[in-house]
């Protein structure tokens, strides 16, 4: 055959800068894989679709970091070297139905991945051949835009045009649906240049009047800080550490963050908000509130009471105009990147605010802190094991400089507190659904040695997340990565037990449950031997430093499942 539209595919992903392809084959993306191999992509396999989703989009969200730090405030990320994209290929309906939960994480996390599906010839779909469906439809839940590319002289726009929305803010998956006949079809066409992806913007000047003014009004404000701040990275990050200095605020991450937005050893910062509505109700109970990229502040139930005071001053940041006012209403709106708001922002308020009255701020928040701590501290250890406090603290002393990808759902709290992130330290999934974090480890460690980084890619995953997707330490070790997955087993889902007492009141360990606890407990070193990793079992809280050590130094993939009490 000549040039066909598969190999225009490929083409075009070349010239926009794609490295990487994750996917698992089938027969209708035959063509396609015949195109990858004659490029200079390479191929990363996925045993699960899923698997191929999730490390697409833990890659993109790497990528998105490196391509923070090659840019300055006059170049958006598609005019450098790296292109913060993910890209996977999946098979047919039952491919793609397999691949929607990590899609829908990917969504919720704002990653910017192109997931792709071959289908059959579109004069045979009619006949309802086997594998079939309405793959657009399946995929538009979850995307920012879902198409099927109908002939291949639309091929290269609409490449074009599905990378640049999930690149251009809020970034989010796109998905395309590639008939079999169009990747065959032969075609002259070439592939469309990129052209340059906008930001937000800077946000409207009187806006940020507004808000200046809010801030300088207030008697005790808070910044609620959201990952979009995290994902615009450390010039983003840094802005907001000027922002909450110039205003003596105490600061929090949103609900179920999963980047740094700010420095979690720095004075004023205060920890995530909680999942649970009390606290996070109390946390919030202030009369300015500034909310700065959020897009998850809420939580799983319905809160007891309300989580934003009636009566306070909230003031809404966002790239997203969907998410000016959508969980608290609006005062002053401000639509715009939050990496160019906040700058400008933190000098208004720094002119409009005196140092005694942020000194008596500040006072405010060190006593919030003092009382949040009081009889709080928890042990190493109880009973002769490890508490998820005394693993997050063996981070520290072990790993102070890993690139750290989470999926701990009751143990990502505890290593917030103890650990003391930096600017582009960590990664995770916003959305909740399990199976994200081991492959996203997958895709970080990818993007990191593509990147010639020399961080040490840390995986926490905990052992409900671990038990998806076991198999995503095959690509690990088919493409040799570095990566270090620490499990904090604590062998059940311990979420739904916390979450069983919120619904019906009590305290967890009062409960009997069905279906929530691992017993007979799976081997997770047997099982990350059969996938070509190395395993190790912590045998004594003693050994924490020294078995996490031991494992960031082993060249390749290994797991390391630590044993923890639910503290």
């Amino acid at each position: 055959m000549g040039y066909t539209g598969a190999d225009l595919l490929v083409d075009s992903l070349e010239s926009y800068g794609v490295t990487h392809l994750f996917g698992n084959p089938g027969t209708t993306e035959l063509p396609l894989m015949q195109s990858v191999v004659d490029s200079e992509l390479e191929y990363v396999l996925g045993l699960h679709e899923d698997v191929a989703v999730g490390a697409a989009a833990g890659y993109a969200m790497r990528r998105r970091h490196h391509a923070n730090a090659a840019t300055d405030e006059t170049r958006s990320a598609a005019q450098t070297d790296v292109l913060p994209l993910g890209v996977a290929n999946l098979h047919l309906a039952g491919g793609l139905a397999h691949g929607l939960g990590n899609l829908y994480n990917a969504k919720i996390s704002g990653a910017p991945v192109l997931l792709t599906a071959g289908t059959h010839s579109r004069d045979f779909q009619q006949e309802e051949p086997i594998l079939s469906g309405d793959l657009v439809s399946m995929a538009e839940p979850f995307t920012k835009w879902s198409a099927e590319v109908k002939d291949v002289a639309a091929l290269p726009r609409m490449v074009r045009r599905a990378v640049r929305t999930a690149l251009t803010p809020p970034t989010g998956p796109v998905f395309l649906s590639l008939p079999v006949d169009v990747q065959q079809a032969e075609t002259e066409q070439s592939p469309e240049r990129l052209g340059q992806i906008p930001t937000a913007g800077r946000g409207d000047a009187d806006a940020i009047g507004e808000a200046a003014t809010a801030l300088t009004n207030a008697e005790e404000p808070v910044i609620v800080l959201g990952d979009e701040v995290g994902r615009r990275g450390s010039e983003a990050v840094a802005a907001a550490v000027e922002l909450a200095e110039a205003a003596g605020a105490r600061v929090h991450n949103e609900i179920l963050a999963y980047e740094v937005n700010f420095p979690t050893g720095h004075e004023q910062w205060q920890g995530v908000l909680s999942t649970k509505a009390p606290a996070t109700a109390a946390a919030m109970e202030a009369d300015t509130l500034v909310f700065v990229g959020c897009s998850t502040n809420t939580t799983v139930t319905r809160p007891t009471r309300r989580l934003v005071p009636d009566d306070a001053n909230c003031v809404h940041i966002a790239a997203d105009a969907w998410e000016l006012g959508k969980h608290a209403p609006a005062d002053t709106a401000v639509l715009g990147d939050p990496a160019a708001v906040l700058p400008e922002l933190a000098d208004r308020v720094a002119a409009a605010v005196d140092k005694d009255e942020r000194e008596r701020r500040l006072e405010g928040v060190r006593a919030w802190a003092e009382n949040e701590a009081a009889g709080s501290a928890t042990p190493e250890t109880v009973d002769g094991t490890l508490t998820k406090a005394g693993l997050a603290r063996a981070f520290r002393r072990v790993a102070p400089d890993a690139l750290v990808v989470s999926e701990a759902i009751t143990a990502s709290p505890p290593l917030l507190d103890e650990f003391p992130f930096e600017a582009a330290q960590l990664l995770g999934t916003k959305g909740g659904g399990l199976g994200y974090g081991l492959p996203a480890s997958v895709g970080a460690a990818v993007a990191e040695r593509e990147a010639g980084g020399d961080r040490s890619v840390l995986g926490y995953v905990g052992d409900g997340s671990y038990l998806y997707y076991p198999q995503t330490l095959y690509t690990a070790t088919r493409y040799d990565l570095d990566l270090t997955v620490v499990i904090p087993d604590n062998q059940n889902y311990r979420i739904l037990k916390e979450n069983t007492a919120a619904l019906m009141g009590g305290d967890p360990d009062e409960f009997d449950y069905a279906g929530i606890e691992f017993e007979p407990p799976v081997d997770l070193v047997g099982s990350a031997e059969a996938h070509g990793a190395s395993g190790i079992t912590l045998e004594s809280p003693s050994e924490i430093d020294e078995t996490i050590g031991e494992a960031l130094e082993h060249e390749g993939a290994v797991v390391v499942d630590v044993p923890v009490v639910d503290r």
